[in-house]
């Protein structure tokens, strides 16, 4: 079952059902009471409380309390992952965030957009999905549908609309491979 509907912004109708938005607001106000005032070392606090939301949170994962998502329950974050702080994570669609991943402060992940030759322009929800230890810098934006292969890095203020190779970094906006990621040993 779908969890909204065809919106459209410039016609009628909700883009999510009653049952969706009651429940972002309890989330909203749960992570609001429960964990956005909380100290950065709490990150086991605030991980149960995502789970207890729906998210898959891998151990010793890292989210920042005045980190904002969406839904937690499109959130899938793998071991080790981290979330600094005042990331976006605008997950209508799923956001899947692999091990040893570091999303870094004020970036934002965008996992939906509108179809932009609709007249009412329709509501388009695309998963994006950012593999084992890759790095997404400081104020940097990944769009909807972008898939970040293994070991990627989109640097600061850098803007992904299109999928990245394994071990690349990409700087821009838009984005564009500068060169090959290397690690020392």
């Amino acid at each position: 079952m779908a969890e909204w509907s065809d919106f459209r912004p410039m016609g009628d109708g909700a883009a999510f059902g009653l049952a969706n938005k009651l429940e972002r607001v309890l989330w909203q106000i749960s992570w609001l009471l429960l964990a956005r005032w909380t100290p950065p070392p709490l990150f086991a606090w605030r991980n149960l409380i995502l789970r207890a939301f729906g998210a898959k949170i891998g151990k010793r994962a890292r989210i920042y309390g005045d980190v904002r998502v969406w839904l937690p329950r499109h959130l899938a974050m793998g071991d080790e992952a981290i979330v600094g702080r005042g990331v976006e994570l605008y997950n209508q669609g799923t956001i899947t965030i692999g091990p040893r991943t570091v999303i870094s402060q004020r970036a934002h992940i965008c996992a939906s957009t509108h179809d932009a030759s609709d007249p009412d322009f329709k509501l388009l929800v695309r998963p994006i999905v950012i593999r084992e230890a890759c790095w997404v810098a400081a104020e940097a934006f990944v769009g909807p549908g972008v898939t970040m292969g293994e070991g990627s890095v989109l640097a600061a203020r850098g803007a992904l609309f299109e999928d990245a190779e394994p071990m690349t970094i990409y700087r821009g906006n838009p984005a564009v491979a500068v060169k090959e990621r290397t690690l020392r040993s």
